[in-house]
């Protein structure tokens, strides 16, 4: 049973890629995810997006929404909402300061990585960002060619 669980925890890794293009990433936090079970099993199959995902806090708690995980589909009429608000799982400290960085003007946070770890758990990664302008992205697609670039000229 134990060799179950390691197996899914390498193979699953839903990442939000676009995040990555629009904003600038400051501090990431690993936290756990309140899920039904339905919707464990649909993301052990890989059915999940993060791509419209974000998160907020409300009375000292974080929820992610809009992070879309598909119906499971050997369940009954007892399956989840596709899109429902999930409780994410951080300590209280870890709250208050992501509350407090929240309030400055421009960050907002964004899921990044929705994985499942070694002991068998869903963890989200989520990311205190601030959104990049155009010309911050016109000079990622530099670096990125550039590196491109020299790893051609090195083979």
């Amino acid at each position: 049973m134990a060799k179950d669980k390691k197996e899914f925890s390498n193979k699953i890794h839903i990442k939000n890629r676009k995040a990555g293009f629009e904003y600038q990433f400051l501090n990431k936090y690993i936290a756990g995810i309140t899920l039904k079970g339905t919707e464990i099993k649909s993301i052990r199959q890989g059915k999940a997006s993060l791509q419209q995902a974000y998160c907020f806090v409300h009375k000292g708690e974080i929820f992610v929404k809009d992070m879309h995980i598909s119906p499971y589909e050997q369940a009954s009429h007892f399956n989840h909402e596709p899109t429902r608000q999930r409780k994410l799982l951080l300590s209280k400290k870890e709250i208050g300061k992501i509350d407090s960085k929240l309030k400055e003007k421009g960050l907002t946070l964004i899921p990044t990585r929705l994985f499942i770890n070694d002991r068998g758990w869903a963890k989200l990664e989520i990311a205190l960002a601030k959104g990049k302008k155009l010309h911050d992205k016109r000079q990622d697609i530099k670096d990125k060619d550039l590196k491109r670039e020299m790893s051609r000229t090195k083979i």
